[in-house]
């Protein structure tokens, strides 16, 4: 008989949801044990909540492997009840652990096939892309406090938070420094220089010129505030009027002169040199050609001029890495369709669970009042009993409602994603300079270029997509350029 460990963890948000708490995942890999023969020689589970991060249990986990190299196999509900990155992936598979996934049906060794690996590691993606899911609805949550007028972060100087009500309100002791540098400044007769002074000597407040001009061209002074680049009416008390506001933006407007652009080159700000880290700039040449080169900011170097058209070639190897082949496409979506259909399934038993439950409650609380009138229980009794009764009640309505808002769109934008890694070349190589460059800005967060390779740093998930890519080989062929060692 083999010795295996199994893995669980849940989240605060997780445990409200039933069928993803701890006790569930046990039973069902208890159970996936006892029927594959397994033994069991230790059980490890996370419990995170919001206060408390991190997953000291998985370490543990790890560190029993390398202890103990007769137990190699590990047992857990899913995929994204085991990673929360692509280095947990990467810890395993160095400590040739055997992974068993029962609600996917998969077991994942060194031995397994490589498409069975492929697979696994396009789950992995998917659940970073669910841990970035929830980063993404906290953000909403704070955009729905905008709109209700409330700033959701630290107020800037001259106010501060109020912990008990949630609130924004006027700090006594800092606000007449920022009345004062608005004044001060709207006279037209201050440079940010001489105002940090001034104000260092009235208020002995040592202020950076930068944080003072991100002050006097912050609307939050006037009762407005900005908000992922929206603009919101507050609801807290503006400092300075509306026309001393505009006054001050006036002075800037007169002590700032703009700077144009006399042309826009696709792939500027995309690119840095690999010999010295300066960044690629352009140039037009007979009013027809544009050539990209370095800045030549830290001295002469060995990166040669590229003509646009070239440049444009040589990038496309970017998108062609993230290619993913239609085979193994269909195969993802599939999946994904799959585990959808069984979340709505399960959202919708959970559901009719909640109605029965929630029914039965009402009915006691009926046929309660109903025995209260014909004087069957004392009155201290229906009291008791029916704020017990009310209180469960409000539960599974809060249940209810968590059920109704929970987001469909996951798996759709994760389809959306392995569908742009799919048609990204296609589509790279069908459009001009311009549009070029806003795809791989979707994908690229840093990109370095010699005069003979290409240097891509992708942004997530697309860098997991592409490592698995390149680790599985299935794209058309590796980069055979070494970086150069002066780079």
């Amino acid at each position: 008989m083999r010795q295996a460990v199994l893995y669980a963890r849940v989240s605060s948000k997780d445990q409200e949801r039933e069928g993803y708490s701890i006790p569930a995942q046990l039973k069902l890999l208890r159970e996936y044990a006892r029927t594959h023969d397994f033994e069991l020689v230790r059980e490890f589970v996370d419990v995170e909540t919001a206060k408390t991060t991190g997953r000291k249990q998985f370490g543990e986990m790890v560190r029993f492997f390398r202890e103990n190299p007769d137990c190699r196999i590990a047992i857990v509900e899913k995929t994204d009840r085991l990673y929360r990155n692509f280095r947990d992936c990467v810890t395993l598979e160095d400590l040739e652990v055997e992974i068993h996934l029962p609600k996917e049906g998969q077991v994942i060794s060194k031995d397994a096939k490589s498409q069975a690996k492929l697979v696994h590691g396009i789950q992995v993606v998917i659940a970073r892309n669910y841990i970035e899911n929830l980063r993404e609805e906290v953000r909403k949550g704070m955009r729905e406090k905008a709109e209700q007028g409330i700033y959701p972060s630290r107020p800037p100087l001259g106010y501060q938070n109020n912990k008990l009500q949630h609130t924004i309100e006027v700090d006594p002791k800092k606000a007449p420094i920022a009345r004062r540098m608005f004044q001060l400044y709207a006279s037209g007769k201050y440079s940010l220089s001489t105002l940090r002074k001034t104000l260092l000597v009235e208020f002995g407040c040592a202020l950076a010129k930068g944080y003072i001009d991100r002050l006097l061209k912050n609307p939050f002074y006037k009762g407005q505030f900005i908000w992922e680049g929206k603009l919101y009416p507050g609801t807290h008390t503006p400092l300075v009027p509306a026309e001393l506001f505009e006054q001050v933006q006036a002075v800037f407007r007169g002590h700032n002169k703009p700077k144009y652009r006399r042309r826009e080159f696709a792939f500027g700000g995309l690119l840095h040199c690999a010999y010295d880290d300066c960044m690629v700039t352009a140039e037009l040449k007979k009013a027809r050609y544009i050539y990209y080169h370095c800045t030549g900011y830290r001295g002469r170097c060995e990166l040669p001029y590229f003509r646009e058209e070239t440049l444009a070639d040589r990038l496309s190897q970017v998108v062609k890495n993230i290619h993913i082949p239609d085979a193994v496409l269909t195969q993802l979506e599939k999946s994904l369709l799959t585990d959808k259909g069984r979340d709505e399934a399960i959202r919708k038993q959970q559901g009719e669970r909640l109605q029965q439950r929630l029914t039965a409650v009402r009915r006691r609380l009926d046929q309660a009042y109903l025995d209260k009138l014909d004087g069957k229980i004392t009155e201290e009794f229906w009291t008791r009993k029916s704020c017990e009764w009310q209180a469960e009640e409000q539960q599974i309505l809060l249940a209810v409602q968590g059920l109704e808002h929970a987001n469909p769109d996951r798996m759709l934008d994760a389809v959306r994603t392995l569908e742009l890694a799919n048609k990204a070349h296609s589509l790279y190589l069908a459009q001009p300079p311009a549009e070029k460059a806003k795809l791989l800005r979707v994908v690229l967060s840093n990109c370095a270029i010699d005069a003979a390779s290409v240097y891509p740093t992708y942004r997530k998930p697309f860098d997991l997509i592409f490592l698995r890519a390149r680790n599985e080989e299935w794209r058309a062929r590796r980069d055979s350029n070494p970086r150069p060692s002066g780079s």
